[in-house]
């Protein structure tokens, strides 16, 4: 390991916030590019003529991927001049020569056990480049502690919070003792202030998601917009009068983007808490679900749009809205584009959060739960079209054998089938396109030259299936896996297909009871912490998984208060279900994944192909289906989009265009992650972390990058 050079070091410092957007994209120093979240470079380098020479420049190898296949890579990394900064699988922090991969120096935030939460994932780093006073720095979070690196030695500074770090459980005008508050996604730099956003629980013992910011120099807080308004706030009278005070969600974890002219930041927000079931927070549940604008130096709202009512189908924004300029109506208009689960794009102006497009407020059932009052109408954009398909009809259950087709028929027939926003149910409702989109937290990618915006989709069928709980039972051991543990291990302690849920059945022959007890606490992978339990809950929890008679449990201020709050949130769910045929392939006809053309000033979509492909069943003679997919593009004047994410570990080269494949090449996991492309000596690159671990798939460590042959 070395120190940045002194020469880059002295660039850093006579650097400017300009870093955040540049003028001409072709710097990539902001998460997705920029901090308009373009994913676009002017680079062109590299172009349709001759991406088909690409080679592998170099690959940096983390050595800390899990090899069970439980961790990932999601890091879009930045690049300062002539240095990639990006974290690893177990969220280490990297400083990498850009141009050869060689490494500079390596930061663990959970060496000095400041971080007492296991290691989930990180999606990047945000970049100030300093001033006369104050050394450039690097800002990553880990569990819920946000670091201020030296950006030449990897050193935490000092000066800012407590020895380098603040804690994101504080300062949130709420007691959070116990709960799950972090980030994944970096936070975005405006001026001198860090603005960030937040990962919260999304079970009924929650943190509020409030929107805060942090001065760079000293991490002082100077801001915090309540998602969840207080009284006297805009939008208090659409919660309950004490929402503010136990509700939590609506947080923006999926990444920000900057009007640095305007000053105007814009964030996603998520779901309110518990996600399937609202009975303790009817009403619409600003600022849930919504397109935030905020002034980004006081964090006073601008407008907002919100994109679901009362959400209870876990239907988070899923991405970084993308700042746009189109031609509408005959005039050049900035706008917002926000991407959904859902598979619609909401065109917003920039100035006034006005729809460019029609929208539809659509009635649709209510909800036969106990307690929930689903609200009437949900808001549905007119055009441009759904990237996405919004049905699975019987007429759309998979065709790829008969076997396959008669087996997914039988289990369609059990469950409620009838398009978005059916309110959920004991019986079984169809969510499709599934929790994790349409879009996911990849984003879209912009073309600034056309207007045109790029996103790859999903098509994969979930079904969720609600739980009546006995709120007697709150705090016995099966009450308590019930609440939190059943969604993401199953209801019988199965896990779930993709991995990231181990099964947890047979526990006592691969663990202590001390260190499940410990881990249960802490949170491990992508476990957040269950620090609020009680000791009593605890034993009671930990008897029961090792299939031990429970203890009796002891009542305590904080069981009333989780039994009081429970017997509010009468139902728990099944977990999160793919629906896949029996030999493992989603149960909707193909395709499964996709990449779409969108031009946002006409409102259409101008291409569609399949993203991904399975290999045995194009040996079948069945065209390519398309894959889940998990990471963003990357857009380039080159007339190229480059794009990994697929379930076949593939990373592809596109025209722009057309959507023909020009290039594709196998890494050595699946790159689940956004890349980055960015110049060097002269010499253009494209970087993508191949990290895998979704899907079931294996886990990689490498960064690997390519650009054309060095002649």
């Amino acid at each position: 390991m070395q120190r940045l050079p002194l020469l880059l070091l002295i660039a850093y410092l006579s650097a400017c916030s300009s870093h955040n957007v540049p003028d001409d994209y072709s710097s990539w120093s902001v998460y997705l590019g920029d901090a308009t979240s373009s994913h676009y470079s002017t680079l062109d380098q590299i172009n349709r003529t001759n991406v088909a020479e690409l080679e592998v420049a170099w690959i940096y190898r983390t050595g800390d991927a899990d090899s069970t296949g439980r961790t990932q890579i999601q890091c879009n990394p930045i690049i300062i001049d002539t240095v990639l900064y990006a974290t690893s699988p177990q969220l280490k922090v990297l400083a990498l020569h850009a141009a050869t991969g060689e490494a500079f120096w390596k930061f663990d935030p959970y060496a000095a056990g400041a971080v007492k939460e296991g290691i989930g994932i990180n999606r990047g780093v945000s970049y100030w480049s300093g001033d006369k006073e104050h050394v450039p720095r690097v800002f990553v979070t880990a569990g819920s502690k946000l670091f201020a690196l030296n950006a030449s030695t990897g050193k935490q500074i000092s000066g800012f919070g407590e020895e380098g770090i603040v804690d994101l459980t504080q300062g949130l005008d709420r007691d959070v003792t116990g709960l799950s508050v972090g980030a994944r996604t970096p936070g975005i730099v405006f001026e001198d202030l860090l603005i960030q956003g937040s990962i919260v629980s999304e079970g009924t013992m929650s943190a509020p998601g409030h929107i805060r910011a942090y001065d760079v120099r000293t991490g002082e807080l100077r801001w915090i917009f309540h998602t969840i308004p207080f009284p006297g706030e805009f939008g208090y009278d659409t919660w309950p009068k004490e929402a503010y005070l136990q509700v939590g969600g609506a947080n923006a974890w999926s990444g920000l983007s900057l009007d640095v002219e305007r000053g105007i930041v814009f964030l996603p927000t998520g779901s309110a808490a518990f996600d399937f079931w609202g009975g303790n927070r009817k009403g619409e549940n600003l600022f849930a679900n919504s397109v935030l604008a905020l002034d980004a130096r006081t964090g006073e709202r601008v407008w907002h749009y919100q994109v679901v009512h009362h959400d209870i189908w876990d239907r988070d924004l899923p991405a970084a809205p993308n700042l746009v300029t189109v031609v509408h109506d005959g005039e050049r208009i900035d706008a917002v584009a926000q991407v959904t689960k859902s598979g619609h794009v909401f065109v917003l102006d920039r100035e006034t959060g006005e729809p460019l497009f029609p929208v539809e407020e659509r009635s649709y059932p209510a909800s036969d739960l106990k307690g929930e009052e689903s609200w009437p109408t949900q808001p549905l954009p007119l055009k441009p079209p759904p990237f996405a398909r919004q049905r699975f009809d019987e007429e759309d259950i998979t065709d790829i054998s008969p076997e396959a087709h008669a087996s997914v028929l039988d289990r369609w027939r059990t469950v409620t089938s009838d398009g978005a926003f059916v309110p959920p149910s004991i019986q079984g409702t169809m969510i499709f396109p599934g929790f994790d989109g349409g879009a996911e937290w990849g984003g879209a990618g912009y073309d600034p030259t056309s207007s045109m915006l790029y996103v790859n989709s999903n098509e994969m069928p979930w079904i969720l299936e609600m739980v009546e709980l006995n709120p007697k039972g709150a705090s016995s051991g099966s009450g308590l896996y019930a609440r939190n543990c059943a969604a993401c291990h199953g209801s019988n302690l199965e896990g779930n297909t993709d991995q990231s849920s181990p099964a947890l059945t047979g526990l006592s022959t691969r663990f202590s009871a001390e260190v499940v007890r410990e881990q249960i606490i802490r949170g491990k992978g992508f476990m957040p912490p269950f620090a609020f339990l009680t000791e009593s809950e605890l034993d009671a929890l930990v008897a029961f998984l090792f299939g031990n008679i429970e203890p009796s449990v002891a009542p305590s201020d904080n069981e009333n208060r989780m039994s009081a709050h429970f017997a509010g949130s009468p139902y728990g769910h099944t977990g999160y279900n793919r629906f896949f045929d029996k030999e493992g392939y989603p149960a909707v006809k193909p395709p499964w994944g996709t990449l779409n053309a969108i031009n946002l000033s006409a409102g259409e979509i101008d291409w569609t192909v399949p993203l991904g492909e399975f290999d045995e069943l194009s040996a079948r003679g069945i065209p390519p289906t398309g894959t889940e997919n998990y990471g963003g593009p990357v857009v380039t004047a080159g007339g190229l989009l480059f794009i990994a994410a697929s379930k076949d570990e593939r990373f592809r080269a596109f025209d722009k265009e057309t959507g023909a494949i020009l290039w594709e090449t196998q890494l050595p996991a699946g790159g689940y992650a956004t890349p980055a492309t960015y110049e060097v000596g002269g010499r253009q690159f494209v970087v993508i972390a191949a990290g895998g671990g979704k899907m079931g798939t294996k886990s990689g460590d490498a960064y690997v990058a390519y650009a054309l042959p060095n002649r």
